[in-house]
């Protein structure tokens, strides 16, 4: 039997496959595209544990706001190694090692943020 369209014209069997073909290859880019979204969501596979998390945390503007303002200090925990090779200027350093026997150095008069990179 013979594939003829509704004016009686036969139709060509490339043309099927051309069409077949097309509407695969719109198949195949949507599940690529929808899989590539789901993964720009990185999904932790297990808890990251967060040293102190009874400290508060405080965003960068946040931190930024408050120091230019004068109500807050930038403490770094790091090694005094690596604080004497970069830190942010104006902060003081206090390694985390020596936090526990230092920490009543510290004024309770401003917000100080720790930092650690």
């Amino acid at each position: 039997m013979e594939n003829k369209n509704r004016h009686g014209n036969q139709i060509n069997p490339s043309l099927i496959l051309i069409i077949i073909g097309a509407l695969l290859l719109i198949v195949a880019a949507v599940v690529l595209l929808s899989q590539s979204n789901n993964n720009s969501v990185v999904q932790p596979t297990q808890a990251v544990e967060i040293p102190y998390p009874e400290v508060k945390r405080i965003g960068q503007l946040d931190a930024k706001v408050a120091y230019d303002q004068g109500t807050a200090i930038f403490m770094d925990v790091r090694s005094a190694e690596s604080y004497a090779a970069a830190h942010i200027s104006g902060s003081i350093s206090l390694p985390e090692t020596e936090l526990e026997s230092r920490w009543t150095e510290l004024s309770n008069e401003k917000l100080i943020i720790t930092y650690c990179t």
